[in-house]
């Protein structure tokens, strides 16, 4: 099936899956800033462990109100620019237009939900370990797999359509029943190592291998899923399992330079609403008390508002 998909927010992410798309002979145009001049000129470049490539013609923009309607759009906007995200997104939308955000944290979907209706709205979390280079170069370094669902619905054939569109591009993708339960279990990764990295300036890997702040990560990953398992999910999540499988997962990525660390060293804002803020909110409703993220959202927005 091929669609018409506009992505918004052409990060490291959104490059690398609007890429990852267009290869497959999807028709992806790309809402560009820092890579406009660079990718109408001389396309796009990506070099990834799973083979490198390069795009020739990229169709890409710099006002979303050129690009026209589409069959669906991909956000993948820093949180912290949430405020201009329906504004760009507005002038894509036709009568079936679908929107998927892979932005991360929690609250992204009720953004969209209330300007362009719940029925609209899919939500996804990607585990991408992936860096912007030089202007018209992505670097995906490794992991990539998506999991997308309905906001505020099961699991639909939708959300299997566009899951096939991702497998079918070479990115591993899932469709789930319960997206709340997905945008929690991310966040027992982001939470913790986006946090401690931003703060201290480690990789994941030292701080893996000092074990005070392996002992740091597991108390703040236990806290998270506490949290989260007070909010009526489909199912718990057991904290053991996932806390050992988000080890396994981290601990090849090697020296990983996590978003917000990365946010920190180039001064830009961080995304401590979404990643911080609300879930703590949804937490304190529920009577869990996060004691250790409540530190590290404050840390962070001291440094923030320094």
């Amino acid at each position: 099936m091929k669609m018409h998909i506009a992505v918004i927010g052409a990060g490291a992410l959104g490059l690398y899956y609007g890429a990852m798309l267009r290869r497959s002979g999807q028709e992806v145009e790309f809402l560009l800033r820092r890579d406009f001049q660079a990718v109408s000129a001389g396309g796009l470049h990506v070099t990834s462990p799973g083979g490198d490539f390069h795009l020739d013609a990229v169709s890409c923009f710099q006002d979303s109100a050129d690009m026209g309607e589409a069959d669906l759009v991909l956000i993948g906007l820093k949180t912290f620019d949430n405020s201009r995200m329906v504004d760009l997104v507005r002038p894509l939308v036709g009568k079936k237009t679908a929107l998927l955000t892979l932005q991360n944290g929690l609250g992204n979907e009720e953004v969209l939900a209330a300007a362009f209706g719940t029925g609209r709205v899919m939500g996804g979390v990607a585990f991408l370990c992936a860096n912007r280079g030089e202007p018209g170069t992505v670097h995906h370094l490794g992991q990539g797999a998506i999991r997308l669902g309905e906001f505020g619905r099961g699991l639909s054939g939708r959300a299997g359509i566009v899951a096939g569109l991702f497998n079918s591009a070479g990115v591993p993708c899932e469709a789930v029943a319960d997206l709340m339960k997905a945008r929690w279990e991310k966040l027992v990764w982001n939470i913790p190592f986006n946090g401690l990295s931003a703060l201290t300036g480690l990789t994941t890997d030292r701080l893996l291998a000092h074990p005070p702040t392996r002992r740091q990560a597991t108390e703040i990953m236990a806290e998270v899923i506490r949290a989260a398992n007070a909010q009526g999910l489909s199912e718990p999540i057991d904290a053991v399992s996932f806390i050992s499988r988000m080890f396994e997962l981290t601990e090849p990525m090697g020296d990983y330079r996590p978003s917000m660390m990365l946010d920190r060293l180039e001064g830009r804002p961080l995304e401590l609403e979404s990643i911080y803020g609300i879930p703590l909110r949804m937490a304190e409703e529920k009577g869990v008390e996060m004691v250790r993220v409540r530190m590290l959202h404050a840390l962070l927005e001291a440094w923030e508002n320094r």
